[in-house]
């Protein structure tokens, strides 16, 4: 009390006294200082490693969807008779569903090429376009040049290095703006490799004669592959072996979720400054009511001697 009236020139009233802080009042200030310190620090949760597979091939399915392709010369698994689009897509989706470390497009022609699906990782909304497809619905004729074309085009704003087309088809082309051998030379400059498969019975002639001539050009100019799919289970076994040509390792992207800490200490710090001054104030209190008694009691002894005088 002394060095505080040296210190401020100042001499305080008569009964007043300096509050001294209690121990559970420093334990409190140090605390919060320390939670002050922590939370500054920043610390943070490191969770567990999170992957993602990323795509390491763009995959490109040309399907032809004109007129003939409803033919019901092949037999589903239960042996009922069903249409050549609907065994495609049968052995279809179950490729793509395979399809993880792929990014997948899908194109239809027939009179015309058109792009079903841009190249995508959701494979499930691929599938669902494949399956809502229906015969005639690009046109009557089979345009395979343009689509080869289209495909082209597609791959240009593709910045992967492995690209694949598979081009399946049971006619011949109808007359392409470009000849289909000639799309495929361009192809290959792109590095686009082509497998092609020839849908159908061979022995079939006239004006759905399948061109396999042209179709096994197209895979030997561009490195692919030929093949002949006159059932469904060739069908699969085409779709095996195109999925086994060429191992492929996906990159894998890792990632490990952080999350911040800082506002527990913080938080706690907020809390222990809030009870330091609550016990302040409860124990200021309980001093100014205990100095008021004092006084009181004072001032009745002071008036009980005059009294006695």
């Amino acid at each position: 009390m002394e060095r505080l009236e040296v210190v401020s020139g100042k001499k305080g009233a008569i009964g007043s006294s300096i509050q001294q802080a209690t121990r559970l009042q420093l334990v409190l200030v140090i605390v919060g200082w320390i939670l002050i310190v922590v939370a500054l620090a920043r610390p943070q949760w490191i969770g567990e490693p999170l992957t993602r597979a990323v795509a390491s091939r763009d995959l490109l399915l040309a399907v032809d969807l004109s007129t003939s392709m409803d033919k019901q010369d092949f037999r589903a698994p239960d042996g009922k008779d069903i249409d050549r689009l609907s065994a495609v897509k049968l052995v279809v989706d179950d490729f793509l569903a395979r399809r993880e470390g792929d990014r997948v497009g899908l194109i239809v022609f027939g009179s015309a090429a058109f792009v079903q699906t841009p190249f995508t990782e959701d494979i499930d909304a691929c599938r669902t376009l494949l399956d809502e497809t229906q015969t005639g619905m690009a046109g009557p004729q089979t345009m395979i040049g343009d689509a080869i074309g289209l495909s082209i085009s597609v791959f240009e704003k593709s910045d992967l290095e492995e690209r694949v087309l598979i081009l399946l088809t049971d006619g011949n082309d109808s007359g392409s703006k470009i000849p289909p051998d000639n799309a495929a030379r361009i192809a290959k400059d792109y590095g686009i490799v082509i497998h092609t498969i020839a849908m159908g019975a061979p022995s079939i002639s006239g004006r759905d004669v399948i061109d396999e001539d042209s179709l096994r050009t197209i895979a030997e100019v561009t490195g692919g592959g030929f093949f002949r799919g006159s059932n469904r289970e060739e069908l699969e076994q085409i779709y095996a072996k195109i999925d086994a040509m060429k191992a492929r390792e996906a990159e894998v992207l890792t990632h490990r979720p952080t999350s911040e800490l800082f506002h527990w200490p913080l938080g706690a710090a907020l809390v222990l400054v809030l009870v330091y001054h609550g016990i302040r104030l409860v124990s200021s209190s309980s001093s100014t009511s205990e100095r008021k008694k004092m006084q009181s009691s004072k001032r009745t002894r002071t008036r009980t001697i005059e009294k006695n005088l």
